[in-house]
């Protein structure tokens, strides 16, 4: 992880990131994480980076970590319903507002990864790209939200067999995309990302 020294830390900060934005079923879904310091150089030495550079291994082994060693941490998401009905950009925010204001206290200030703001937060934030590899909050965040988007899809997979979900979390593999040309979607598909696929 680099460029740590240059983003704050603390009680009054929060990371935030998403995951499964460009995925073809379910939610999306976000975390919010505050960090110390010195949890932050522990869960670093315990291997923490950008959750799609660990093994699902790794980012297993990892959550409790981070639940123990954390000020806070929180959940959203946003329904592919959402994403239909408002696009992905807007959906993907409500997850982060979502995720942010479950935490016990209100942070001083939000760091978001990648280059656009949270246009939904009113507070004092600071976008960073690369985030989720230079931060060790943002980091954090996105093991959680990934963790806990890939359980869910796991459940759901056995409610919607046939498409393989629990191998590909809802990402539009060769696998998937077949699956959706044979047997149509599902109600927890992002219909408007299917268009081109299905007509």
């Amino acid at each position: 992880m680099t460029a740590q020294e240059s983003l704050p830390l603390g009680r009054d900060v929060a990371g935030v990131d998403e995951v499964g934005r460009g995925c073809l079923f379910g939610p999306v879904f976000a975390a919010a994480v505050v960090l110390e310091g010195s949890a932050a150089e522990c869960l670093l030495k315990a291997g923490l980076t950008d959750s799609k550079k660990l093994s699902a291994k790794r980012r297993a082994a990892l959550v409790p970590l981070i639940q123990s060693l954390c000020v806070a941490s929180a959940l959203g998401q946003a329904s592919a319903r959402e994403i239909d009905a408002c696009g992905i950009r807007v959906a993907t925010e409500r997850a982060m507002l979502r995720a942010l204001q479950r935490l016990p206290q209100s942070p001083g200030l939000v760091l978001v990864d990648g280059n656009l703001p949270l246009r939904l937060w009113h507070g004092p934030q600071r976008t960073v790209i690369a985030g989720d590899s230079r931060s060790a909050a943002i980091a954090a965040a996105s093991v959680l939200a990934k963790e806990a988007r890939d359980a869910l899809i796991r459940r759901l997979s056995a409610r919607f067999p046939g498409y393989g979900l629990e191998r590909h979390a809802g990402y539009g593999t060769a696998q998937h995309r077949q699956s959706l040309i044979d047997s149509g979607p599902t109600p927890l598909h992002r219909h408007t990302f299917l268009k081109r696929l299905l007509g």
